[in-house]
């Protein structure tokens, strides 16, 4: 493990930047906090940053020999501001970036899967970390968590199609070993947690767990397309339909053993975070 030096954790005040930077500085590591606000997480030290505003990067990369990628959410194009930051990050000195991508976006695929395809050729250690659909989806702010609080209801155009759930934390951990290892995994990283699960079983887990009904509701890609277009951009929307659609048709109804094979313990279960996390009445 890479003892000395710094990660910049881009993102760091979000699901899997948080805990990233959390788990670095519990390792000792030394991390800069990067996010909008600059606000502190953990031990580490809070930078300001924003995709958007070039200003702040140079401040944000002094010092700095890794760094963590979270990309801009939302944005259908997030190559446009991030490769002129991963360029600006090389000649800065940084040898070894962690992209976060997804399991449902392959290297050159649409959105970040053009930052997948650029990372080898900028930088000679790195890695892409492709995580299945969060396990905090259903507790923390995302829509299928507000609307389980809401109305006890999943809205989902993935029909009976199964994911590998997995644990955001399991996710850092992942993260923390390709930004510290001595040898730097030059490869993209498919996480899942230790079982493949329909929103219907993800739905039943939840019932069992907290004791209240939940249940999940079936929409079509249009369906779903125009109910997230209400909160984000339209061209947004589309896509992640689009990615509910290839749920149901089996892309993701799959598990691997990454977790488990670069962090020395098993993914957790989902039920197992929801009974750690999630209060019974």
């Amino acid at each position: 493990m890479i003892t000395d030096g710094t990660a910049l954790v881009i993102g760091a005040t979000g699901t899997t930047g948080s805990r990233t930077a959390a788990q670095l500085t519990a390792a000792g590591h030394r991390v800069k906090a990067a996010s909008r606000r600059a606000a502190p997480v953990a031990d580490a030290e809070p930078v300001r940053f924003d995709w958007y505003d070039a200003s702040g990067h140079a401040a944000a990369l002094d010092g700095v020999d890794r760094v963590y990628l979270v990309p801009p959410v939302g944005d259908s194009d997030p190559a446009a501001s991030m490769l002129p930051f991963l360029q600006r990050a090389r000649s800065a000195g940084v040898r070894r970036a962690v992209l976060l991508s997804s399991s449902a976006i392959p290297e050159g695929g649409p959105a970040v899967g053009a930052v997948h395809r650029a990372l080898s050729g900028l930088f000679d250690e790195w890695a892409v970390l492709r995580p299945s659909w969060f396990m905090q989806n259903f507790t923390g702010t995302h829509v299928h968590a507000r609307g389980i609080r809401d109305d006890g209801v999943i809205w989902t155009a993935a029909d009976s199609g199964r994911v590998g759930f997995v644990d955001a934390g399991d996710i850092a951990a992942v993260a923390v070993h390709a930004l510290t290892d001595e040898q730097a995994p030059n490869i993209d990283l498919v996480l899942t947690g230790p079982e493949a699960l329909s929103h219907d079983d993800v739905a039943a887990i939840i019932t069992e767990v907290t004791g209240r009904p939940v249940a999940h509701r079936r929409l079509s890609y249009e369906q779903l397309r125009d109910r997230l277009a209400a909160e984000i951009p339209v061209e947004f929307a589309a896509m992640l339909a689009g990615m509910d659609r290839a749920i149901a048709e089996g892309a993701e109804d799959r598990v691997t053993d990454t977790v488990q094979r670069l962090t020395g313990r098993p993914a957790r279960a989902f039920r197992e975070l929801l009974e750690r996390s999630v209060p019974k009445p």
